[in-house]
């Protein structure tokens, strides 16, 4: 034996002598405090192992982790009875049984399906991960021993998700007397998509309701009337063609013919109605058939249009002022900076160095993003800025480039506010519009007597947006959605004619529908107690029937004389409710849409090639629905 063996040949007593794994090492030599052993259920490998001399725990550390189980068995004439013995050797054999039976019940093949396909919807994942050998792995790890699902069940689990999306969709838009949606063409890689979203306000809460309904590959030659097919083919799928108030486009010259051509305004004859005729139908041999088409009114995006007026407008008026030159030598230089940080690591890490912050690099498209990069600059001393344009091998800007640049900050300050305000989703509303451009101009006019550069370019911004904005400002229904929000009321109207607008607003609201109001009176719980003024009471009062009783013109009255700015004063005017439910569905802009299309360039890739269109839709759409639709993750 090799205990035997080590005595003979002069091992030094140590904590091994009473060890009850010692059967399996073979003592080599003393080193100082330590000894050196070979373990004898690695072989044919030599392993040499070192211990202390007053321990062990070396030598159990290697039998756990490299002879774990029933391959390192304690000696069961060491101090240990046999039955001890058989309870120590099965000990871990129980814990990996009891593992893996917990594991089981919290863990079926079902819910790591489920967990595996929300996976791939909420982060827009590729289906090849599936195949992945790594994730294979990753998941036979994490729950002992079972299996990712193949991409054929994945397909069918699409299907099965989408269907249910749709349904439930379908059943919220059929209890939506007020929808708004969205439209936009997209192209990646010389694919183009059709994007729609649809919108609505809650009549509950007065939150904003969001949903997608289209993501279509568009083939071919993308022309006016492919377009105006698609909306009205969506629309009419999702039974919400007679319940859009609007559509909302960019200014683009596709979507301007689409509307020009399709849409029906009640004050026109039957005679300007469009028809539109299904190509695909009448290549594939079918009969012709023109098709009538019913598009809503088109709402401009006021956030384009104020890119528009940033862009067009700012560069002409720039182009053919005095501060041309000065404009673009200090905007070369500020490029020259972007683009090395851009497209050199050590330009970014210089940046990060000296400025304690990362450089913002500007898209192309996206003036407010742009206009944020400026912001970086400027915001750097002159120390810092010399040094960075020093490292970066750019020209430094002067004091009068640097000059230019601060005023350029100060001055577009409330255009790049208000592009923040138009892009939002949640709290904003067409009544939005009007006063954001009001209160635009009038800060541009008190920055324009201070401005050395801008002066002149502050000029002709306030005309642009006048002649841009000229249709919203005649619009009665954005007059309508302004009046209705109680953030604005009428007081951003001159007062001559704030008497003629409660006129308007008391005759749209004498034709709500009588059925509504009650709804809307009974839906607030008047004895909830939240607070102590809710508890005190003074005698029977019934707000609800007050408001029945008293006219529309009273109603009005009241609404614009109240102080609330909030939407929930709303549930106490229920005629101005559903006014606001009516006109401010709408949204300003085509922010919406433009996220459908902005998954981090994840949608459009080499391993979705192979990814049909139904397929890649309806993945798009499951993702997108994922916050409206509960049947969407499983």
């Amino acid at each position: 034996m090799e205990v035997d063996h080590n005595e003979t040949s002069g091992e030094t007593k140590s904590a091994m002598h009473t060890w009850r794994y010692r059967h399996h090492f073979t003592y080599k030599a003393d080193q100082g405090k330590n000894i050196i052993v070979q373990c004898n259920l690695c072989l044919p490998r030599v392993n040499l192992l070192s211990t202390s001399k007053t321990s062990t725990s070396n030598l159990k550390k290697h039998l756990d982790r490299t002879h774990l189980g029933c391959e390192a068995r304690p000696d069961a004439k060491r101090g240990r009875s046999k039955e001890e013995h058989n309870g120590e050797e099965s000990r871990h054999c129980q814990l990996k049984k009891l593992k893996a039976e917990i594991i089981s019940k919290c863990m079926t093949q079902t819910k790591i399906d489920d967990h595996i396909y929300n996976f791939i919807v909420e982060d827009c994942q590729s289906f090849y991960v599936l195949e992945q050998p790594g994730f294979r792995k990753l998941i036979a790890g994490l729950t002992e021993g079972l299996k990712s699902m193949d991409r054929v069940t994945l397909f069918t689990k699409v299907d099965q998700g989408f269907s249910r999306m749709r349904e439930e969709l379908m059943a919220k838009l059929n209890n939506i007397q007020y929808v708004c949606t969205t439209a936009d063409v997209w192209t990646a890689n010389n694919r183009s998509f059709f994007g729609m979203t649809c919108h609505w306000i809650d009549a509950d809460s007065l939150e904003r309701k969001s949903a997608a309904l289209g993501f279509a590959r568009l083939q071919g030659r993308i022309t006016y009337d492919t377009i105006a097919g698609r909306i009205h083919d969506i629309h009419v799928a999702y039974n919400i063609e007679s319940k859009v108030q609007t559509t909302v486009t960019d200014n683009g010259s596709l979507f301007v013919s689409v509307f020009k051509e399709f849409a029906v305004d009640s004050q026109e004859s039957d005679d300007d109605i469009g028809f539109y005729e299904n190509v695909s139908a009448v290549l594939e041999g079918e009969p012709e058939q023109d098709m009538l088409l019913f598009l809503p009114t088109v709402q401009r995006c006021a956030s384009h249009t104020l890119e528009q007026i940033v862009t067009e407008d700012f560069w002409q008026a720039v182009s053919q002022g005095p501060m041309c030159q000065l404009h673009y030598s200090t905007m070369a230089k500020v490029y020259a900076i972007w683009n090395k940080c851009h497209h050199l690591q050590v330009g970014m890490e210089a940046a990060e160095e000296i400025g304690k912050m990362a450089l913002v690099v500007p898209a192309v498209i996206r003036w407010n993003v742009e206009y944020c990069a400026v912001q970086k600059i400027v915001s750097l001393s002159e120390r810092e800025l010399t040094e960075l344009c020093a490292r970066l091998e750019v020209p430094r800007l002067q004091p009068e480039e640097m000059a230019f640049l601060k005023e350029y900050v100060a001055v577009f300050h409330p255009l790049a506010f208000a592009l923040e305000l138009f892009q939002a989703e949640q709290k904003c509303y067409l009544g939005l519009v009007i006063p954001t451009v009001l209160s635009l101009k009038n800060k541009l006019n008190e920055q324009k007597d201070a401005a050395n550069y801008f002066g002149d370019v502050i000029n002709a911004i306030v005309m642009a947006i006048d002649v841009r904005f000229q249709e919203l400002f005649a619009s009665t229904e954005a007059k309508f959605a302004t009046a209705t929000t109680p953030q604005f009321r009428l007081w951003w109207m001159a007062a001559s004619e704030r008497d003629e607008m409660c006129s308007l607003l008391a005759t749209e609201a004498s034709q709500v529908d009588p059925c509504s109001i009650t709804e809307a009176n009974t839906s607030r719980n008047l004895s909830t107690i939240e607070s102590e003024d809710d508890f005190f009471s003074y005698g029977p009062v019934k707000p609800a029937t007050q408001i029945q009783q008293r006219g529309v013109m009273e109603e009005i009255r009241k609404y614009i004389e109240g102080p609330g700015k909030s939407l929930e004063c709303l549930q106490d005017f229920p005629r101005v409710k559903q006014l606001f439910l009516k006109y401010n569905t709408t949204l300003p802009s085509t922010a919406p849409v433009q996220r459908l299309f902005s998954q981090k360039g994840n949608l459009v890739t080499s391993q979705r090639n192979f990814l049909t269109d139904d397929y890649f839709e309806r993945i798009q759409l499951l993702r997108y629905n994922s916050n409206v639709c509960s049947s969407v993750t499983v």
